[in-house]
């Protein structure tokens, strides 16, 4: 029996294509089907001819969990090698959609307010992967009339430690023949792999990119991102400075509050020092605790407010951010850890 071809393969698919002898619109016709209208595998596939040589999926829904709070719906998926990775379907009031997407099983980062990272792995996932949560959960929001309006790489694993699937994944996102998801749509978050960044800026300068900061003290960086040690802070702001020459857009700021640890005024004006001269925009984001973790508690709400003002005085574009999902197990990679904790040591 000869071998199914994804969707995603664009060579391959061009070669079955040509060996069935199937008419270039009727394969357009297919992708727009399935990669923009969502609509379901046997739908698109109906008229299809040579259905059994195409494979659609690379991963299965293994659970969904949706929140009895807000829009907010967990999709638990499951490798071809048995591993379980989590995105997050965000139906926000404004009536928007955005899709969390994950791009590794764990994560070396080891970030120590995330769950990913205190699963001791980290495996690369491939573009096939990466692009078939977005499938997945637009087939599960166009019954509801519904559609992804923003997809953002902030789910399990560091993006730019699996920069060649990200790429790839990205390339095919925004390719007219495949999904024609605008760039600036989508954003790519990382803890701060400088390289990875600006190679992206360079290849997809239309593409967000968001930098996981949390601290402008070296030392209380490295206790929150172990691997800052690899990139200091001085090297993080020329990075910045770099992206913004390279795309003309802001860079995305990422800082988590934490009660006594990065969330005091002093800090706040240390923070708008450190970008002062950055096209930024800063988004404050609540601390979703995790039981590997205890130490780490979340800031009042008073004090995320006045930390908010603080920036904002400034002049820094600024967002206070609230958590979706709160229910759910909202710190990506809770629900998943210890099944594939378990796999890899069986592996």
């Amino acid at each position: 029996m000869s071998a199914t071809i994804s969707i995603f393969d664009r060579i391959g698919f061009e070669a079955l294509r040509k060996e069935l002898r199937i008419d270039p619109l009727i394969v357009k016709r297919l992708r727009t089907d399935l990669l923009k209208h969502c609509q379901t595998d046997d739908l698109a596939l109906s008229a299809f001819p040579g259905r059994d040589r195409i494979q659609i999926h690379t991963l299965s829904l293994h659970s969904r969990i949706d929140s009895e709070l807000d829009g907010a719906s967990k999709l638990l998926l499951k490798t071809a090698a048995g591993m379980l990775i989590e995105s997050v379907i965000l139906r926000v009031a404004s009536g928007r959609t955005a899709l969390c997407v994950s791009s590794q099983v764990g994560c070396a980062a080891a970030c120590d307010f995330c769950a990913t990272g205190k699963m001791g792995i980290a495996r690369n996932l491939s573009a096939a992967d990466i692009l078939d949560q977005v499938l997945l959960a637009g087939q599960i929001l166009a019954p509801e009339g519904r559609s992804i309006r923003n997809i953002v790489f902030m789910g399990m694993g560091e993006p730019f430690h699996n920069e060649e699937a990200l790429f790839e994944a990205l390339d095919l996102l925004a390719s007219p023949e495949f999904f024609h998801h605008s760039p600036t749509k989508t954003l790519v978050s990382t803890v701060g792999v400088i390289p990875g960044m600006l190679r992206c800026a360079q290849r997809f300068p239309r593409v967000n990119l968001a930098l996981s900061l949390h601290s402008v003290r070296q030392n209380t960086r490295e206790k929150i991102i172990p691997l800052a040690k690899l990139h200091p802070l001085d090297q993080l702001r020329d990075a910045i400075a770099e992206v913004n020459r390279r795309t003309g857009s802001a860079v995305m700021i990422e800082y988590l509050l934490l009660a006594g640890l990065n969330d005091s005024l002093e800090e706040a004006d240390e923070l708008v020092r450190w970008l002062n001269g950055l096209q930024v925009h800063v988004n404050l984001i609540p601390y979703n605790p995790i039981e590997e973790s205890p130490h780490l508690v979340g800031s009042d709400k008073a004090t995320r407010e006045a930390f908010a003002t603080r920036i904002k005085a400034a002049g820094i574009s600024t967002t206070l951010r609230y958590s979706l999902g709160q229910d759910i197990a909202a710190a990506c990679g809770q629900l998943v850890r210890h099944e594939n904790r378990r796999r890899a040591l069986a592996d």
